[in-house]
């Protein structure tokens, strides 16, 4: 028998994964989301049922008989979501913490569980899609090697990286920096650059510097990330602030980070913008360009 999975969180990751695990005949999935209830949460529990996973009533619904919880929220709601299930959990599942958050709110998730669960700091290092719950993920924490066995039968592709809760987290978030850094200063770049009327030209000269990357085709990516994504990555990147505030170093450079996340994602709900995304570069920074606030 496969494990009994629940998961607080039924927004992207957790709808990626769920279906994945169903596939990998984990059969047994609950879900709850605190949308459900409301009209926003209609299409989250549409996937849920095409999934074949149960739609909870509630938090404590999801979790009652569960042996692994994967709490997969917004990086805002992480602590909320573990008091959510703490005093419903029973058998002292795996709670496998997926959110994009800093080492000291995992210590703090975890400390709240104590013994109620066997807390794991998971670290997703790549997009969901398309590998879902097959996505490269790094584990840490005192149960993290304890863990890394049982996901192993559920198709999961896991490493241990420390046994303190927060090592996975910290590497999480101090890739961050650079990862959402570039796209934000891609944006940045390419949409000075189309105003210029020079935006291949750039492109151009960056292969001079780094001829291993197709600019062309990393500018497009990039940006296309943060149309879609960028107020979400941008809650990630505060996140991001207050690892490096942890550890002593002053985010100068992710402050902007979160400022270009956080705008062109609201650019991005824009219609015209959101269909320029599927069209390529210089579609989508027209659109922009016509969206951006710093044109008024």
């Amino acid at each position: 028998m496969s494990p009994r999975i629940a998961f607080i969180g039924f927004g992207e990751a957790g709808q990626a994964m769920a279906a994945g695990l169903r596939e990998n005949d984990a059969s047994q999935i609950a879900a709850w989301d605190i949308l459900f209830p409301e009209s926003a949460g209609t299409t989250l529990i549409q996937a849920a049922k095409t999934s074949g996973v149960r739609v909870a009533s509630s938090a404590a619904d999801a979790v009652h008989d569960a042996e692994i919880v994967i709490a997969a929220v917004t990086a805002a709601s992480s602590y909320e979501a573990a008091q959510s299930v703490a005093g419903h959990l029973a058998g002292r599942p795996f709670y496998l913490d997926v959110n994009s958050i800093s080492p000291g709110r995992k210590q703090a998730t975890a400390a709240l569980l104590g013994n109620g669960a066997r807390y794991v700091d998971v670290a997703i290092v790549s997009a969901i899609y398309p590998a879902r719950h097959k996505s490269p993920m790094m584990l840490a924490g005192p149960h993290a090697a304890a863990a890394e066995p049982v996901l192993a039968t559920l198709g999961m592709k896991t490493l241990v990286v420390g046994g303190e809760v927060g090592a996975a987290a910290a590497i999480k978030m101090i890739r961050s920096v650079m990862i959402k850094g570039i796209e934000a200063l891609t944006l940045e770049c390419f949409l000075a650059a189309s105003r210029a009327g020079v935006a291949d030209q750039v492109a151009a000269s960056l292969h001079n510097n780094y001829p291993g990357i197709d600019w062309q085709k990393m500018s497009e990516y990039n940006i296309e990330r943060m149309v879609s994504h960028g107020i979400r990555r941008a809650a990630e990147m505060r996140e991001v602030m207050d690892t490096l505030r942890e550890l002593g170093v002053k985010p100068l450079m992710t402050a902007g980070t979160v400022e270009r996340q956080q705008q062109l994602g609201e650019i991005g709900r824009r219609p015209t913008v959101k269909q320029a995304s599927a069209n390529g570069r210089t579609e989508m920074l027209s659109a922009i360009d016509d969206a951006s606030p710093e044109r008024r």
